[in-house]
């Protein structure tokens, strides 16, 4: 009976056990052929997956609570945090991801892209006129930066190349780095509303750059995203305080047409599997 006597007195353990056992087993399920029936636009697989290692995720980033396990918490919340890492890896190792299917994945963004550029370029006209010629500056090239991107995915969605994912790979890396070096620039313009406004637009073009990242690193050699993250010089640490997870997850909620509960645990997963690979 130790193992029932386990589950009660450790009970953040044995449930991310058992949320590591669904990913697992969703995986290997996946690779098989076995949906188990649509869900929305995806899979049933795929929802159980991405909420068990939503929840996961959840557990990773909470600590324990009461005096008694108070000293423990620190430990344990790191190594739930591994667990939660560990189930990542497994997920990708076991399903996998083809190169068609990214593609498709990534030129699905490109409209939501476009939108989210669109709105930069409306958004100087709601700050205060002092404010608007610095983040006119901040966010220059945009355009340019998005239609090249959605230019080399389609290319990379007609012809899923390495020589056209190398160029993927570049443009990428170096819009992400644009958009995360405007992000630390608009923090200096002062007025609070007009900051507001600002990093609200900038944040909506992060966010789906930064999936369209995690994408084009999921059919990446380990030497290619090495060579990514050597390029990105402003890293998401650098910008982490000025992002609102929220507003991001309800941009990745809408995306996929998946509850934000999902798309919070995927958004964290994204930052922190992109900081882990030196970005």
């Amino acid at each position: 009976m130790n193992f029932i006597s386990n589950i009660w007195n450790h009970p953040r353990t044995s449930a991310a056990g058992v949320l590591i056992a669904v990913v697992t087993i969703a995986g290997v399920l996946s690779q098989q052929g076995i949906s188990l029936g649509k869900a929305g636009s995806g899979t049933v697989i795929s929802l159980v997956t991405a909420i068990a290692t939503a929840m996961l995720g959840l557990l990773a980033r909470d600590p324990e609570q009461g005096s008694g396990l108070r000293s423990q918490g620190s430990g344990s919340t790191q190594k739930l945090a591994a667990w939660m890492l560990i189930s990542l890896l497994l997920l990708s190792t076991m399903t996998g991801c083809s190169a068609a299917s990214v593609a498709q994945d990534i030129v699905n963004w490109t409209p939501a892209l476009e939108s989210a550029v669109a709105t930069v370029d409306s958004t100087g006209a709601l700050l205060a006129p002092a404010d608007a010629p610095v983040f006119t500056a901040a966010t220059q090239g945009f355009d340019a930066a998005a239609n090249l991107l959605n230019t080399q995915a389609k290319a990379y969605l007609a012809n899923p190349s390495a020589s056209v994912l190398a160029q993927l790979q570049t443009q990428v890396v170096t819009f992400q780095q644009q958009v995360n070096s405007s992000l630390l620039a608009v923090t200096r313009i002062m007025d609070p509303a007009s900051q507001k406004h600002a990093l609200s637009a900038v944040q909506a073009v992060a966010t789906i750059v930064n999936a369209m990242l995690a994408l084009v690193e999921s059919v990446s050699s380990k030497a290619a995203v090495a060579h990514m993250a050597q390029a990105a010089q402003v890293k998401i640490a650098a910008v982490e305080p000025l992002l609102d997870r929220e507003a991001a997850a309800a941009v990745v909620a809408a995306h996929y047409g998946e509850p934000t509960s999902v798309a919070r645990g995927q958004v964290w997963q994204t930052e922190r599997v992109e900081i882990q690979a030196g970005f």
